[in-house]
């Protein structure tokens, strides 16, 4: 058949709108079907002082994997063994006390089936996730999590889509009680998640980003105009410090000086204690990058002088730094 003349969008519509359908009424079913064993199985992975292994085969077995990184993230250890594999020697990563998810749709996957006796051995709890409640994965299993659909989008009823569907949704629904259940934060997910936008929010802090030693821009009170602009031009961070000693007086930013020139001051005999502002706005090295960003907005500045206990000035922080790391 030529694919091209028999494409009809009309049809493709039809069948994506049915697909949906078929599978939001799958996952109702599943839904109404939770009880017991769904809490039992909350409560084993709670309480094992092991990891959650999760096994599947095929299309199970991808599901299989993307559940066991949501519960990795989420606060569970977890990690995924195929079936297959474990039979030649992978199965030495299962431990006693672990807990092991096995997805089967039609409880009969013959990989999963054939580690079973093994499994028993091991003393491990076995949760099967499967569709068929009278199926080998089921009558063995500790804890039988059901998941049976009335049917499969697929035209055929062949291909595993809505069953499929099911079995991530319930994965979900464990990582999601099992997340509750540790009081999982924010600050939790995004240690797991450094990398990621959350992550470097609640994570990263000033002294993680911040300009410290000879690249802070900084002068003496007593200094002249010249080298207060010099100081400030050759740093790059659009303002200088004004320091004595250690501790911070006050700051000196390019607003200043376009507003300095705008008078027509004379500008030469001018020093660094008359043209600075003083109690600049400042932040801790220990803050949060986040913090800082929300202070440069609240007060329109663009720059950060970062100090110590004491007030002495130990870094300076600007909006660019922010943005590279992609904190703003």
């Amino acid at each position: 058949m030529d694919s091209a003349t028999a494409f009809s969008h009309t049809r493709a519509l039809e069948l994506a709108r049915q697909t949906f359908d078929i599978e939001a009424q799958a996952l109702r079913e599943v839904r109404d079907s939770l009880g017991e064993a769904f809490t039992a199985a909350v409560g084993a992975m709670l309480s094992t002082r092991g990891r959650v292994v999760v096994m599947g085969m095929g299309k199970s077995g991808h599901v299989g994997r993307k559940i066991a990184a949501t519960l990795a993230s989420t606060g569970t250890p977890a990690f995924f063994v195929h079936p297959g594999e474990a039979s030649h020697g992978d199965l030495g990563m299962v431990q006693p006390g672990d807990v092991v998810l096995a997805i089967s749709n039609s409880g009969e996957s013959d990989e999963i089936n054939a580690v079973l006796p093994a499994l028993r051995r091991l003393d491990v709890t076995l949760v099967g996730m499967t569709g068929k409640p009278q199926s080998t994965l089921a009558r063995h299993a500790d804890i039988a999590l059901l998941c049976a659909v009335g049917q499969e989008a697929c035209p055929l009823n062949l291909a595993p889509t809505a069953s499929t569907t099911a079995q991530m949704a319930l994965g979900d629904a464990l990582a999601v009680a099992l997340l509750d259940a540790r009081g999982f934060r924010e600050r939790d997910f995004a240690q797991s998640h450094p990398g990621g936008s959350l992550g470097r929010k609640l994570l990263m802090h000033v002294r993680d980003l911040m300009r410290s030693g000879e690249a802070v821009p900084r002068v003496a009170p007593g200094a002249s105009f010249s080298e207060l602009v010099h100081e400030m031009t050759r740093k790059g961070l659009g303002a200088t410090a004004v320091v004595d000693g250690p501790q911070l007086l006050g700051i000196f930013t390019d607003g200043d000086l376009r507003r300095l020139i705008e008078t027509g001051a004379d500008l030469r005999a001018l020093k660094a204690t008359e043209v600075m502002h003083a109690n600049p706005r400042r932040v801790r090295a220990d803050a949060l990058a986040v913090d800082a960003a929300a202070l440069m907005e609240q007060h329109r500045v663009n720059c950060l002088l970062v100090v110590d206990d004491d007030d002495a000035l130990v870094g300076a922080i600007n909006t660019n730094d922010l943005l590279r790391a992609k904190v703003i």
